[in-house]
């Protein structure tokens, strides 16, 4: 009988700023995506904020102060964040199903995502990037590269650039081949590289495609049963932070909505991942998603936690 198919979107609490606090996350990573390998077939999406900001950051200083390096345009940028955050979880979940003793390969996918250069995303800038600022650095580097920077949460300014709709997983046929051959996939990382089509031409351009969107797409064209994003809270709260805050079990798509009228989900954290879920449960026959924490995972499954979004 063949197994269940499940789209995983890790959220940034499953890896780390620099790339010693990521080896030393994923390793825990890996555990969890393990323990739902011997029940599920799995394709593994993740973010990679900081990261492609770290990368962009290194290059470009390096550039300005006379290394010899040149600056490194943000879509390669977003590949190189795609091919160190794979390798780290690649390399973490083979050792873990080494441990085990299963007999199962990892492979990461370098994803290209298709966007489309007209999306009004590219005229309001709103994905934040790399590392905190204060306003005077920031404005500084505004002012010298002519980059968007904002506030972000109290926490300092942080660069934003455009975050377009995803249309289509380029490399979607390989990642279901890998899939059907028993394999683990990791792709779409950073919710992919996107990419536009200019004259039957794929093109990179600068942007970062919400990796929830993408995995919610990638799910929806893979046939998943399951959308499962993980994020750093065991459920879906409303009210949240108040006197009658309360966790949500289920929601359908009709209440869903109900919710964000009502503002209950924040834009910068819950929001899209409610959104990513509704996309992909309204787009399936039957598909179901679920938001959960990646501690929680296996027994969210189970339906002992976690929220349910259905239709």
């Amino acid at each position: 009988m063949s197994k269940k198919r499940l789209v995983i979107a890790l959220g940034g609490n499953a890896l780390g700023n620099t790339p010693e606090e990521q080896l030393e996350l994923v390793t825990k990573t890996a555990e969890s995506i393990v323990d739902l390998s011997e029940e599920y077939d799995l394709a593994i999406g993740h973010g990679n904020g900081p990261q492609v900001g770290m990368i962009n950051n290194a290059f470009e200083y390096a550039a300005l102060n006379g290394a010899g390096t040149p600056a490194m345009p943000f879509p390669e940028c977003g590949a190189m964040s795609q091919g160190y955050i794979g390798y780290h979880l690649q390399q973490s979940v083979r050792n873990e199903l080494k441990k085990r003793g299963i007999n199962k390969n990892v492979a990461t996918v370098l994803t290209q995502v298709l966007v489309d250069e007209k999306d009004e995303a590219f005229k309001n800038p709103t994905k934040p990037i790399g590392s905190f600022m204060t306003k005077e650095e920031a404005d500084e580097i505004a002012k010298e590269k002519g980059y968007t920077f904002v506030e972000d949460s109290g926490r300092g300014y942080r660069r934003v650039v455009a975050s377009p709709i995803p249309k289509e997983i380029v490399e979607l046929d390989v990642v279901n081949s890998l899939i059907e051959n028993d394999n683990i996939v990791i792709t779409v990382g950073g919710g992919g590289i996107p990419v536009i089509n200019k004259e039957d031409k794929l093109e990179g351009i600068p942007a970062v495609i919400d990796k929830d969107r993408s995995s919610a797409l990638l799910a929806e064209e893979l046939k998943a049963d399951m959308l499962v994003i993980l994020t750093a809270v065991d459920q879906v709260m409303i009210n949240f932070g108040k006197e009658n805050e309360e966790a949500i079990k289920e929601m359908t798509l009709e209440e869903a909505k109900k919710y964000i009228g009502e503002e209950q989900f924040a834009k910068g954290s819950m929001l899209p991942k409610v959104e990513a879920c509704m996309e992909f449960v309204e787009n399936t026959e039957n598909g179901i998603a679920l938001i959960t924490s990646l501690e929680k995972a296996a027994e969210a499954l189970k339906g002992q936690t976690g929220t349910i979004i259905k239709k």
